[in-house]
């Protein structure tokens, strides 16, 4: 029976309010082409008996590079063979994460061993991790894919993006000489400038995929699974998880090409009910004493027009004047207020914009104002009845032109009554 592939390779995003530190992710390599040889060779049955024992015995005892089971956290460091021969020497640290690095193998090498085989980690901190060539995140995205792929623009950019930072910043971080604005920028700048760059924290899950006898190459190392999160509660996982689907498949270059199978689990602690139900009792209480800090901070005492007074607020701008004959045009406007209206004693009813210059738009002479102005009434009736209506006050306009002697010639006229429902406009009459 030929086996099926998972070939849905895309990165998932998910969205969690626990701490990125409880993720525990369990990923299985497995290799397939011994062990497809060896069934095509029993099939066959061309073996001796004695031969076919010899394989057997071979198969039996090189399990444990055939396949590998491991459960990890994030940014849990795994040491592969490179990085444990690297290590040992204390020369070939340059760095105090390096050094630390060295302390970590020695006690390694003194205890049991690491409990990893082929598969290994990259953590955000590692020099690795950002530099990894793209060519070599790019070639095992195309080996878990069994169709013919590309890789985005976007996913090209943000892959060599903390190389474009490390190669901005000056010896003396100094601004470099080099246009800061480019106020015509061609498409080409565009698309080689335009990049998203969030702060992200990076785990790159690895695995040593050389034939038997041969870990320790840098050229057998494949990229099985990136993890990225922000500090928002985003978690981005690519390939995404199993979920009980098929396996990935990976094949390796080289004259062999193994075949090997992936898969990749979510083994997170599950929260038990009585949990969960704290966990909700925990943020409702969160969240009530939230808002009552920002009720605090809002106060109760809002001003509330008193019983039977109606209270009428209106906020306006003076747009634009068109159409008037001389320029320099401003604009004077004052509020009348019929019986049973008041005002506040402060309250200012009249105004004047400012003194604005007309420009041509078609056969047009605009004026833009962009004057706002804003005026508060009451209203109280002497006799209560739902069928009156009341008499709603008016805002006068005058539209005026100053010339070069600084006298003014009045152009036209115009009012407004309160409008019941906002957005209307005023036409003013022209001399």
């Amino acid at each position: 029976m030929a086996d099926s592939w998972n070939t849905d390779t895309g990165e998932a995003v998910y969205r969690s309010r626990d701490a990125v530190k409880n993720l525990r992710i369990r990923v299985r390599l497995e290799r397939v082409t011994s062990t497809s040889a060896l069934s095509k060779h029993l099939q066959q049955q061309v073996l001796s008996q004695q031969d076919r024992g010899a394989i057997e015995l071979e198969t039996l005892t090189s399990q444990g590079d055939n396949e590998e089971e491991l459960v990890m956290g994030w940014q849990e460091k795994l040491f592969s063979q490179y990085e444990m021969e690297l290590f040992q020497n204390e020369a070939a640290c340059q760095t105090p994460l390096d050094r630390q690095y060295h302390t970590e193998v020695k006690a390694l090498n003194k205890a049991k061993g690491r409990r990893n085989h082929r598969i290994f980690t990259y953590t955000d901190h590692d020099r690795y991790t950002s530099c990894l060539p793209l060519q070599q995140l790019q070639h095992s995205t195309d080996l878990l894919t069994t169709t013919e792929a590309s890789p985005t623009f976007l996913a090209e950019r943000m892959a060599s993006v903390r190389h474009r930072r490390q190669d901005r910043r000056t010896m003396d971080c100094s601004v470099p000489k080099s246009k800061i604005v480019n106020w015509e920028p061609t498409a080409e700048f565009v698309k080689s400038s335009h990049v998203v760059n969030n702060a992200m924290q990076t785990m790159h899950i690895m695995g040593d995929l050389a034939p038997p006898g041969r870990l320790g190459q840098k050229e057998n190392e494949y990229l099985l699974v990136t993890i990225k999160t922000d500090g928002s509660g985003t978690v981005i996982v690519k390939p995404d998880f199993n979920k009980g689907k098929e396996p990935y498949r990976i094949v390796t270059t080289g004259e062999k090409r193994d075949v090997w199978r992936l898969t990749v689990e979510n083994v997170c602690t599950t929260m038990q009910p009585e949990e969960k139900e704290r966990e909700q009792n925990m943020y409702k209480d969160l969240y009530v004493r939230h808002k009552e800090y920002l009720n605090s901070l809002v106060g109760q005492d809002f001003e509330m027009p008193p019983i039977g007074i109606l209270r009428y607020m209106m906020n306006g701008e003076i747009v634009s004047a068109k159409g008037f004959e001389y320029d320099n045009l401003y604009i004077h406007f004052f509020m009348e207020l019929p019986n049973n209206w008041s005002s506040l004693p402060f309250q200012s009813l009249s105004g004047v914009t400012q003194t604005c210059r007309t420009k041509t738009l078609g056969k047009e002479s605009v004026a833009f104002f962009s004057y706002p102005f804003s005026f508060e009434a009451f209203y109280m009736s002497e006799k209560e009845s739902e069928e009156s209506i009341p008499q709603w006050p008016v805002i006068y306009f005058k539209v005026l032109s100053l010339d070069s002697w600084q006298r003014f010639r009045t152009e036209g006229y115009g009012y407004l009554l309160f409008p019941a429902m906002p957005g209307m406009l005023c036409t003013l009459q022209r001399f």
